[in-house]
């Protein structure tokens, strides 16, 4: 099977669907090295030894590893009556959203976020199935394991993303391509699910190929493609550019990523401040963002937090309230745990006709606890003048900190400290809500179950793993 060249502004290593016998096609010869020796292989140079080579194959060079349709994927390989159907994986909750969609249900125009009735409407033959958290999250751990078998450096981005520094370590096993049908070949073989490698010399370059590789392919842009991909890319379509953003630079004048990289980064820096010197540098395809490993320990936590959709629209402030101090407990339980504190919280209210507002409260002092997580974001919901049917509250804190265990000067305080202390030891031995508010008794805000729709920040360890049914 040789590369084929298809579909791009300009060509690209584009590998259709995954053949087992691509390797031998494209000429790689495996390393019979063991992943051992990728320290040592820190220190050679970038001339290649052997095996499949690029062109001029010199520094970085990382791979996305994407799952394609993923909570679909698995519980098509878990029920085969499933395989070639149209299904929408959702949530447990009565009210429910689309959380993934195989591609037989996107043919119909189905997409992530329809609710039952608008995905029922574009598809009638559509099969809903709940989805299975414990399930996703454990195949996303096994699959973690098999990305470091060719490098220690790993960073899961997300439940079905992961990125791969192969720079040091790629030589080992044949160069970049081989090492990308490596991965696929074996999540073939253990998971019988597809996925689509990107490959780049950074996270943004990798992320790119990924996207314009899908389904279930295997994607390279080298440094001399990336000016020919990008200039009539819309900006839009780059990791990391949201819609607002994307808005603006069209307000500008700026359509595709090619004039993003040709405009003055003077004229974006007056726009987005020093955001605008990153995208800048983004439109010519560069991103001086690492890999970060996930088992480093270092995770940079920038904000945490919970939402959730109600079981029905509320408009009485009692159970508004109790559902924020439930939300506030939740973000405060797992700040705590990983010995953080914040300053900012930020209240989100969505109404039954999707109208969202938020309102943000910054303290004079950083915290954990929380009632001052929950005071804050009553003040927020005050600010907000809240009238309607709410359908969806969340709370988030930023200005994030450690804790370094400062003393307490207060009594009182000491006494708030231990119990938080207490209740999540009980809570984190035998289940969430096992230890709660005397006010959540009998609230539907305490008998709600945590069997919802998993964030897309879930990760197998640090602040984003969030215990899920």
């Amino acid at each position: 099977m040789a590369a084929q060249y298809r579909g791009s502004r300009t060509p690209l290593k584009k590998i259709g669907r995954f053949d087992e016998d691509l390797h031998a096609d494209m000429g790689g010869g495996e390393s019979r090295q063991s992943l051992g020796s990728i320290e040592k292989a820190r220190g050679v140079s970038h001339q290649f030894k052997g095996g499949y080579a690029p062109r001029q194959l010199s520094g970085s060079v990382t791979l996305c590893v994407d799952m394609d349709a993923f909570f679909a994927s698995v519980e098509q390989k878990t029920n085969p009556k499933l395989r070639g159907k149209p299904i929408a994986v959702i949530g447990s909750e009565g009210r429910t959203v689309v959380t993934t969609a195989s591609y037989e249900a996107r043919a119909y125009g189905v997409k992530t976020g329809m609710n039952t009735y608008e995905a029922r409407r574009a598809c009638p033959r559509l099969i809903f199935v709940v989805g299975n958290n414990a399930r996703y999250t454990h195949t996303c751990r096994e699959m973690e394991k098999i990305f470091l078998r060719y490098t220690p450096d790993v960073e899961v981005y997300s439940v079905d993303e992961a990125f791969l520094d192969i720079t040091h370590s790629h030589r080992l096993f044949g160069g970049p391509v081989a090492v990308a049908s490596k991965i696929k070949q074996e999540i073939h073989e253990h998971f019988d699910i597809p996925c689509t490698v990107g490959i780049g010399h950074n996270v943004l370059m990798a992320k790119l190929a990924s996207d314009l590789g899908k389904p279930d392919g295997l994607n390279w842009i080298q440094r001399h493609e990336v000016e020919g991909v990008l200039d009539s890319l819309p900006v839009d379509e780059l990791w990391g550019i949201g819609k607002k953003t994307a808005q603006k630079l069209q307000m500008m004048g700026i359509r595709t990523c090619g004039e993003l990289g040709r405009a003055p980064a003077s004229l974006l820096r007056n726009k987005f401040g020093i955001y605008g010197e990153t995208i800048s540098a983004m439109g010519r395809g560069e991103l001086a963002r690492p890999v970060r490993p996930t088992q480093s320990g270092d995770e940079m936590v920038k904000s945490v937090g919970h939402s959730i959709t109600l079981p029905a629209d509320v408009t009485v402030r009692g159970e508004l309230e109790a559902w924020l101090l439930r939300l506030s407990d939740m973000v405060g339980r797992r700040v705590r745990r990983h010995g953080l504190m914040a300053r900012r919280i930020t209240l989100t209210v969505r109404y039954s006709d999707f109208e969202t507002v938020s309102k943000r409260v910054t303290l004079a002092a950083a915290t954990s606890d929380t009632h001052m997580i929950y005071h804050a974001a009553l003040k927020a919901f005050d600010l907000l003048h809240v009238k309607g049917a709410v359908r969806l509250l969340g709370i988030s804190v930023s200005q994030v900190g450690g804790d370094h265990g400062q003393m307490h000067l207060m009594e009182d305080e000491r006494k708030r400290r231990d119990l938080l202390g207490a209740m999540d030891e009980v809570n984190n031995r035998y289940g969430d809500g096992a230890a709660t508010w005397a006010v959540l008794r009998g609230s539907t805000a305490r008998k709600r179950s945590r069997a919802g729709v998993i964030s897309p920040a879930w990760r197998p360890s640090g602040i984003r793993n969030v215990q899920l049914k």
